[in-house]
């Protein structure tokens, strides 16, 4: 059964895609002032969120319209000198290499449509490839610090810009186009420029891979590891472990009286990755799913009733034919019912289809407005599990049995990857508020700027930010402030987030500088032509 989740249809309202003006209109009669910073060599660091990562990729737009580019533009009006990035070779994205490293950093996506001109969603760029080499290093001394894919502990890590490293994922080649040293750190260099301001943007990392895997990952929170050298690549980094780390960085930022502005780490309820698919995602008005309901409840049916028989009437499956269904997933926070299922299917299934019945969904639900499906899962849903149906085939069923109980979504319960089950939700949350308070405390005790980017992102999400001519949301391609990938800002989401950090600035440090009117920042781009 195909089924495709149309949650770009809204873009028949249009989509402006333009390129940002930084000449924007300034009020030149205005005095502008530094206070007590000193922004004249400001040095930016952090991940992909500083980098200017977008659409899945790191490109040149992208890392022209960063936040920190946009407000190093600012602080020129005070006494700011020159700023540069290690940009990338062209709009493309990715990196030259064999086809484990371009799997591995695919080019940017570009939203597409099909030859009828409806969209159909975003897809990688196809009309040329990488010309960026990682193993040509650039050199160290750049403001833009900013490392796709950094976590925290990442930023003190020896070795972690090793060319040498990077095809055992030892190393990360965004690091390794600008570390001074196969040994350096990415904090030493930064450190080794003298800043005299700063900005620090880290830990998101620390719990989105955890997240956008759906939660495959260990929360080190629960498990009391604080070892981050021993952390999977989709692991929560323990909180205590995080402060110490964050408290060494700014320390190091700070040994030279250099002054700086830290941010605050967003929900993922506040990020179209986590919030454009819906939990009903399966609708009778699509005529494939329509036609197969009957036979889909008729086979739910038994299984139902031996839900009902084993204490569990609540995990009860059922589509619906006037409005859409949930979705049918496994949460394995629910206790395991696979051998109290097989016993009670087995009078009415035989031996060898409850067993595989049983183990389908000892742990199978359907979803609800609690659970989160992240934005890839929609390439899935509905369609067959090859997989599972070479499984269920190698167990005895007919091709035909395996490919009806192999549906994603529908027969065959979406994996962990693609959901956020409420317990897992939990324990991004529970870090990220933790994090947040190392952030804004230790920020009070050194007498930085805080700004609370979690809290503007939030307003995006629940109604929108004003600008000249319109709203910025988080509502995916069309609410203008994130980039295809749903994950990372737009270049008008960037230059919001400069504006709340031009704005955390003046607060603490009495400056006056110029803000950027974002509307005058581009979205997303709506076609192949990238450049």
């Amino acid at each position: 059964m195909k089924k495709n989740i149309k949650y770009l249809a809204i873009l028949a309202l249009g989509i402006i895609a333009c390129e940002p003006e930084f000449d924007n209109p300034i009020d030149e009669s205005g005095i502008y002032t530094n206070g007590t910073a000193d922004f004249s060599k400001y040095v930016a660091l952090g991940n992909s969120l500083t980098a200017g990562f977008a659409d899945g990729a790191l490109y040149i737009t992208g890392q022209e319209n960063s936040y920190p580019n946009i407000v190093s533009k600012q602080f020129a009006f005070a006494g700011g000198g020159e700023f540069t990035q290690p940009l990338m070779a062209d709009n493309v994205g990715g990196f030259i290499g064999d086809a484990t490293i371009q799997a591995a950093f695919p080019p940017r996506l570009v939203l597409v449509f099909d030859d009828k001109g409806k969209p159909v969603g975003p897809a990688p760029y196809t009309g040329d490839t990488s010309k960026t080499d990682f193993t040509a290093n650039l050199g160290a001394s750049f403001g833009n610090m900013g490392v796709p894919g950094a976590k925290s502990y990442h930023l003190l890590a020896p070795g972690y810009g090793n060319v040498a490293g990077v095809a055992a994922g030892l190393a990360n080649p965004y690091f390794a186009r600008i570390a001074s040293s196969p040994t350096a750190t990415m904090i030493g260099d930064a450190v080794a420029q003298n800043p005299t301001f700063f900005s620090l943007w880290i830990g998101n990392n620390d719990i989105l891979s955890y997240a956008t895997s759906g939660g495959i990952g260990k929360d080190h929170n629960e498990t009391g590891n604080m070892d981050p050298s021993t952390y999977g690549s989709n692991d929560i980094t323990n909180v205590t472990t995080f402060a110490g780390i964050y408290n060494q960085l700014l320390g190091a930022l700070t040994k030279n009286q250099a002054k700086g502005v830290v941010l605050s780490i967003p929900s993922v309820t506040s990020v179209p990755f986590f919030t454009t698919v819906p939990y009903a995602a399966l609708s009778p008005l699509n005529p494939d799913f329509a036609k197969q309901i009957p036979e889909l409840n008729a086979t739910y049916a038994g299984l139902n009733l031996a839900f009902k028989a084993i204490g569990v009437p609540e995990r009860a499956i059922q589509f619906s034919t006037t409005s859409a269904s949930p979705v049918v997933i496994k949460d394995e926070s629910l206790e395991d019912k696979t051998a109290q299922l097989k016993a009670a299917l087995t009078p009415a299934f035989g031996v060898t289809k409850a067993t595989l019945f049983a183990m389908q969904y000892g742990q199978a639900r359907q979803a609800t407005a609690e659970d989160l499906l992240v934005l890839t899962s929609s390439r899935i849903i509905g369609k067959v599990n090859t997989d599972r149906l070479a499984e269920l085939v190698v167990a005895g069923l007919s091709k035909e049995e395996a490919a009806k109980l192999s549906v994603n979504g529908v027969s065959f319960p979406l994996e962990d990857q693609h959901v956020l089950i409420p317990a897992e939700q939990t324990a991004i949350e529970n870090a990220r508020t933790g994090f947040n308070a190392t952030i804004k405390n230790l920020a009070t005790a050194k007498g930085l700027a805080y700004y609370d980017a979690a809290a503007d992102l939030a307003q995006a999400a629940n109604g929108g930010i004003p600008i000249d001519g319109g709203v910025v949301t988080s509502e995916f391609v069309t609410g203008g402030g994130f980039s295809l990938d749903g994950v990372h800002p737009s270049p008008r989401g960037h230059a919001l987030m400069a504006n709340g950090v031009l704005k955390a600035i003046k607060a603490t440090y009495e400056s006056n500088l110029p803000t950027v009117n974002p509307a005058d920042y581009g979205t997303v781009t709506i076609s192949n032509d990238i450049n």
